[in-house]
């Protein structure tokens, strides 16, 4: 078979493919973003054709043509790769946060691996059961995003015939972190806890995700999976367990029962809130007697699926935004110029275009036009302000809704932890600036990655304390509950 060149720059990498192959099997690995899982709707995938030719069809020229796209661009979903060619892109550096958070714990012979299966990342640690001391760390992004960014275009993407392929790609990744820390450390490993979202869970165990795609969106398989290292094809043998932690309701997967674990909620007196502002938002409330928990649509907007300029939190995106004078002043990642804005810095640009007079209370662009620039050439439209009111309500509404059903006021709450790559670089001033979590600011705590931290305690604990947690934990429908219509409008409103 014929084959050719793809030269990928300014990362001076080559890679020889048979013709015919699709750019978004090949560009997946680097970092490229597919947000929209590959129908040519968001424009994130674009590649400037520096040399050589590749066929643009009918569909490809109409999608660029609506995208406002020159004829040197190309979309890598909807490009084959046909002659040797030089595409332009720019180096991606996903900024991921591998906790070394250190925990109590009774100590246990051999070495064993914690994974954080993210929607948007994975992380692997390799642990020390004697001392809990990380020895090593791999992380990547998701093999899975080529199938769209969200939970929702990946529970399609599986309804779509794509099921199987999802599930041993993913296991082949996490496989291939854990190997990676081998070949630098020559130990046997004991055990593998594993903790994700109850799709990722279902995806990786080969578990049917349909009921999660339809009313009442209820999961019918969310308890504890095990494996072997032949089940999954690794090439290397764990002598003990590979657990997959349970979820605990439809949209609240192992990975928020392990982030109860990390903070020690279940086991406080008082009542306490801990808020996962990962690709989905999940909302735990409660203490040592009750605890409810919840899934929000805040996800999308948050990681820059649904913003006109959004990005994920890598090379060239704004990340944090603060005012000089009546002007905006960036950071961007990589110390580059901007190519557009992760979702730590739309919280900053609401709370600071409203600071400034330059929308309303009801998120309208005071100007009359249907966008505002913030700097340089990075703009927010009417549309994306409109996409983080909607975010923010449903975690600000969601919040009232768990109170309510505890039959506590907000105020009555002692703390709240908020947790999560993303979570760890918000403001959050600009957070309760905004209403997103309607609480002062000081009672608020970055925790960090707790669901890895929570999975490293699982290592530990023999599965204790996450039998406790789920004694106590119960999922709660917010759509379902009475009043959640009028208060999602009520918490559209921007303070």
């Amino acid at each position: 078979m014929k084959r050719h060149t793809i030269r990928l720059m300014p990362l001076g990498k080559e890679l020889l493919v048979n013709d015919q192959t699709p750019l978004i099997d090949v560009l997946n690995e680097f970092g490229i973003e597919f947000p929209c899982g590959g129908r040519g709707v968001c424009g994130k995938c674009k590649v400037r054709l520096l040399q050589g030719d590749m066929e643009v069809t009918v569909t490809h020229r109409r999608k660029l043509e609506k995208l406002g796209l020159s004829s040197g661009w190309r979309l890598a979903c909807f490009s084959r790769c046909t002659s040797d060619i030089t595409l332009e892109i720019e180096q991606f550096e996903q900024i991921i946060l591998a906790d070394e958070s250190r925990f109590d714990f009774i100590p246990k012979s051999g070495y064993g691996v914690a994974v954080d299966l993210g929607t948007t990342t994975i992380v692997a640690q390799l642990m020390d059961l004697s001392t809990s001391a990380v020895v090593e760390a791999e992380t990547m992004l998701n093999p899975q995003l080529r199938f769209g960014s969200d939970l929702i275009s990946r529970i399609q993407a599986c309804l779509d015939g794509h099921a199987g392929e999802m599930g041993r790609i993913i296991r082949q990744a996490i496989g291939d972190l854990i190997e990676k820390m081998l070949i630098k450390h020559a130990v046997k490993i004991n055990e593998v806890v594993m903790v994700g979202n109850t799709v990722m869970q279902h995806i990786f165990s080969f578990s049917d995700v349909s009921p999660l795609s339809v009313y009442p969106f209820q999961a019918v398989d969310t308890g504890m999976k095990t494996f072997t290292s032949a089940e999954l094809d690794w090439n290397f043998q764990v002598s003990g367990s590979i657990r997959f932690f349970p979820s605990i309701g439809s949209f609240v997967g192992s990975d928020v029962l392990a982030g109860i674990a990390a903070t020690g909620l279940y086991r406080k007196d008082n009542i306490t809130a801990l808020i996962d502002l990962g690709t989905n938002g999940e909302i735990v409330m409660g203490n040592s007697e009750r605890i409810v928990c919840a899934s929000t649509a805040a996800g999308p907007a948050f990681e820059g699926s649904n913003i006109s300029m959004g990005m994920l939190a890598v090379t060239g995106a704004i990340s944090s935004l603060k005012l000089a004078g009546e002007k905006m002043v960036a950071r961007v990642i990589g110390n580059t110029s901007p190519r557009g804005i992760c979702g730590s810095a739309l919280i900053d640009a609401v709370a600071l275009l409203r600071k400034l007079n330059r929308i309303g209370s009801f998120g309208e662009i005071m100007s009359g036009e249907d966008r505002t620039r913030l700097v340089d050439h990075i703009n927010l439209t009417q549309r994306d302000i409109n996409e983080f009111q909607l975010a923010k309500a449903a975690l600000a509404a969601g919040m009232v809704i768990l109170a309510d059903t505890l039959s506590i006021q907000l105020s009555d709450l002692q703390e709240i932890y908020v947790a999560g790559g993303f979570g760890n670089f918000i403001n959050l001033q600009h957070v309760t600036e905004t209403g997103m979590i309607e609480f002062p600011h000081e009672k608020i705590h970055k925790k960090g990655n707790t669901a890895l931290i929570g999975a490293k305690m699982f290592l530990l604990s023999d599965q204790v304390n996450a039998d406790e947690i789920l004694s106590k934990a119960s999922h709660i429908s917010l759509e379902a509950h009475p009043r959640f219509q009028d208060i999602f409008v009520e918490k559209m409103l921007i303070p």
